[in-house]
């Protein structure tokens, strides 16, 4: 018979070696409040001491620091005006917010320009719920029928966000932490393996029913204690058959429990000393220790009930059909199941490397100088790795062996073939992609500013419809972020980092030789010298990986059709173009309305307007004349 201590001192190793991803589960269920939201007390402390230090000395030292606390007052009297039904209340207070900070020169967050700047002031302001409530009023004829579908669509969005994840979360997080049991690695995939075995919704709804019946047992006199531990293990049985029908779950839950709800009871006191330690840390003890403790702890509890009702034969125990989740597949079963992923990686491959710089360039920029057939069986080999490389840790045993789980996942490599990512470009493939992507800038830029000042403008510093710096920043991301692309989040931060400092470099070399600016983003959220923003930051990372893992793979595809003289001849007539066009640029630049004239605008942020001026009046002429500013 198991002991709570032989339990524990299983849960503590478990611990040892999946400590971050535990943490991080729980830590997920705190903020989105599908658990343990009790350990999150010392940041709510902190908003409170922030709130009432800025009110003590608010008076005596005015500080954008304190802004915060009386924005957030402000916009509670604007939903206050709101749910009394006081549209009109609510406009003005929203209005007098954003006329004020204009007026004292610090709109809501210090930002006045950009998407970004104008969402969060709306949303700080109030105005976007406004706006809303305006809108429904308009479309159904009544400020007050409005109001009610407005709110009613608030209650909506809250039930459907509660059904779909806090309902379901734990079951994601007993997944994790039966996995974390017996494989030494849980790879972050499983935080969706529901959506992959396409049982998401079918898990929702067994939640909501368990939700439901315990909420009518707690009517009752001490119904709803006892259901609690009656009902306590379906979330895990849920995690490890989301396919067992509902009533059936929560039926084997009682049956599994029954002769333990006391013993479960006295198992959750042992961790009181624990909660009074997290009192005393403001909940910190809870976050990095007591919580994912408490749960890989319960779940040995249930591995170990789930072993006694096989043993008693209780009906609905053939749901529990996931053997792999409790040991590690035998050598022949994982040679069965995975014989082609072992073939794969069986084969020796030392006759495909390539040697020299050939090799150098390829193995470090992913480049590939010609296509013989040497290079051309290199890339297969490589493309044949990207098969399989998610499924190496299975094979090797560090992980769950998603092929042997009873309910096939849905294959995610049906396009393997076509998009390939972790593939090698040849010279022709990137330089007819960086006139590719160059005219791809040239249109978003083009399209964008047709869209909004409702005119064309030819874009760019240069003539042709080529932006350089999007197809510069296209081939870099390619070669140089080369080793990264097995690991899309990496992949993500080095695009914005390096497109950042590509950005910044090129506004400042063009000034320096110029005299003029192409874009500026004072004003903008997160902006560095008016050169780079986040906003831009942020469309170039996922611009990055659209190119990475879609848009360069199929281009390449296209590209490998043609054979290498038409290849040579079209890159040759490009080339050539774009250097006239350099040349002739480089004393012509195209300058003018809409490209470099300035229309409107601080000159810098935060000076005065007649500081502007004066500024502005000492500037060179040609800067003067051309200098934008966003």
């Amino acid at each position: 018979m198991f002991t709570r201590k032989e339990l524990k001192r299983r849960a503590r190793a478990s611990m040892k070696e999946h400590y971050l991803i535990f943490v991080a589960v729980c830590l997920i269920a705190s903020f989105i409040s599908a658990e343990f939201t009790s350990s999150l007390t010392f940041s709510e402390l902190h908003i409170v001491t922030t709130e009432t230090s800025s009110a003590s000395v608010s008076d005596e030292l005015p500080s954008e620091s304190f802004v915060i606390s009386e924005r957030r007052v402000e916009f509670a009297d604007v939903l206050e005006d709101l749910l009394e039904g006081d549209l009109e209340g609510g406009r003005q207070k929203s209005q007098e917010i954003l006329e004020r900070k204009r007026a004292a020169g610090t709109p809501v967050l210090g930002r006045t320009q950009g998407v970004l700047a104008k969402i969060v002031n709306q949303i700080s302001s109030g105005s976007i719920l406004v706006t809303i409530a305006a809108t429904a009023g308009s479309l159904t004829g009544s400020d007050s029928l409005g109001l009610a579908l407005v709110i009613l669509a608030g209650l909506l969005f809250f039930f459907v966000f509660w059904y779909l994840l806090q309902n379901l979360y734990i079951v994601i997080s007993r997944r994790i932490f039966l996995e974390g049991r017996c494989y030494e690695k849980v790879p972050l995939q499983r935080f969706i393996y529901l959506l992959r075995i396409r049982k998401w919704l079918i898990t929702a709804w067994t939640m909501f029913v368990t939700w439901l019946f315990q909420l009518l047992w707690s009517f009752t006199v001490i119904g709803g204690f006892i259901k609690h531990y009656s009902y306590f293990l379906v979330p895990y049985i849920v995690a490890e058959n989301p396919d067992i029908p509902t009533l059936r779950a929560i039926r084997l839950s009682r049956k599994m429990m029954k002769g333990h709800k006391w013993q479960c009871f006295v198992w959750e006191l042992s961790f009181l000393g624990w909660d009074l330690l997290g009192i005393l840390t403001l909940g910190l003890s809870n976050v990095f220790w007591k919580n994912p403790y408490q749960v890989a702890t319960f779940s040995e509890y249930y591995a170990e009930l789930r072993c006694l009702a096989k043993e008693k034969q209780i009906p609905g125990t053939e749901y529990l059909n996931d053997r792999y989740l409790y040991e590690r597949p035998s050598p022949e079963v994982m040679e069965e199941t995975y014989g082609d992923v072992i073939a794969i990686l069986e084969q020796s491959d030392d006759n495909l490397h390539l040697q020299g710089w050939r090799g150098f360039l390829a193995r470090n920029f992913g480049i590939l100088i010609l296509r013989t057939k040497r290079e051309r069986d290199y890339e297969e080999q490589q493309a044949q790795r990207v098969r399989v490389d998610d499924l190496v840790e299975a094979v090797e045993g560090k992980i769950y062996p998603t092929r042997l789980y009873p309910i096939p996942e849905e294959n995610r490599r049906q396009m393997i073939d076509i998009l390939h990512y972790v593939r090698h470009y040849t010279v022709w493939s990137l330089v007819l992609m960086f006139f590719i992507f160059s005219f791809i800038g040239w249109l978003w830029e083009v399209s964008l500013h047709l869209v909004t000042a409702g005119e064309f403008v030819n874009r760019g510093t240069m003539h042709g419809p080529w932006l350089p710096i999007y197809g510069t920043g296209g081939v870099l991301i390619l070669t140089l972020l080369n080793r990264f692309r097995k690991k899309p989040l990496v992949e993500f931060i080095a695009t914005v980092v390096m497109c950042g400092i590509l950005e910044y470099f090129t506004s400042y070399f063009l000034e320096e030789m110029t005299g003029m600016r192409w874009w500026d983003y004072s004003g903008y959220f997160l902006n560095l010298h008016g050169r780079i923003c986040a906003e831009g930051l942020l469309v170039f990372g996922v611009g990055g990986l659209a190119i990475v893992y879609v848009l360069a793979p199929l281009l390449d595809n296209a590209i490998q059709k043609l054979s290498e003289k038409k290849l040579a001849a079209i890159c040759a007539v490009l080339i050539l173009a774009f250097t006239a066009d350099a040349l002739y640029s480089q004393k012509y630049p195209n300058a003018g309305e809409g490209i470099t004239a300035q229309t409107q605008g601080p000159l810098l942020p935060g000076t005065a307007p007649e500081t502007q001026r004066r500024l502005e009046e000492n500037l060179p002429p040609a800067v003067r004349r051309c200098r934008t500013y966003g």
